[in-house]
């Protein structure tokens, strides 16, 4: 078995619990520091210090994870955590059938070990336990992410020029949206 495998057997995805996310603040915040600093852009530029990620984790997510509006999931290795992705699941009263994947992270030192495909696996398993039949999410245009989401099935419903401003670079990238259905009746579908 080669190591790539190893690590993505021996790593299971699990729901983070607010009381869990709050006790563990720091730990979440190195890994999106270390992923922002790495070139992801999922929101944040440079300058990007460890406060502000930390702060993200606090205001943001442990809020929402505590009153059930998301849904936190998180892989470990040897007690480090290496890898997230948040499922969003407020949404408008004519949407209860959708989720939102967001913050999909991995730690850059754990990339390329199948660490991002378990944690998509496991929200989308979520989901559909609690009723979800579409997902949707987006990510920026050319990224190395867009590629691993089409190949989980998810379909681009578009791109929007100049959406984002890069991490790093004084620069607006365009992000591409993307769906998935999961599992739905074909009486329900439109098309």
């Amino acid at each position: 078995m080669s190591a790539g495998k190893e690590i993505q057997a021996t790593i299971r995805p699990a729901i983070v619990a607010a009381d869990e996310l709050a006790g563990r603040l720091d730990a979440f915040a190195k890994l999106l520091h270390a992923c922002v600093h790495a070139g992801a852009s999922v929101n944040f530029v440079m300058p990007f210090p460890e406060a502000e990620a930390r702060a993200f984790w606090e205001r943001k997510v442990l809020p929402a994870v505590r009153d059930g509006t998301r849904v936190l999931l998180a892989a470990e290795s040897g007690g480090k955590i290496v890898g997230t992705v948040q499922l969003a699941l407020d949404m408008p009263p004519n949407q209860p059938h959708r989720a939102e994947i967001s913050k999909l992270l991995v730690d850059p030192a754990f990339r390329r070990r199948g660490i991002a495909r378990a944690l998509m696996a496991a929200a989308e398993s979520e989901a559909a336990a609690r009723g979800r039949s579409l997902l949707t999410l987006d990510t920026r245009t050319g990224d190395h992410a867009e590629p691993l989401y089409a190949s989980l099935g998810y379909v681009t419903a578009g791109t929007i020029p100049g959406y984002c401003r890069d991490p790093s670079a004084d620069r607006l990238d365009a992000t591409t949206i993307m769906y998935k259905r999961l599992n739905v009746p074909a009486a329900l579908l439109d098309a």
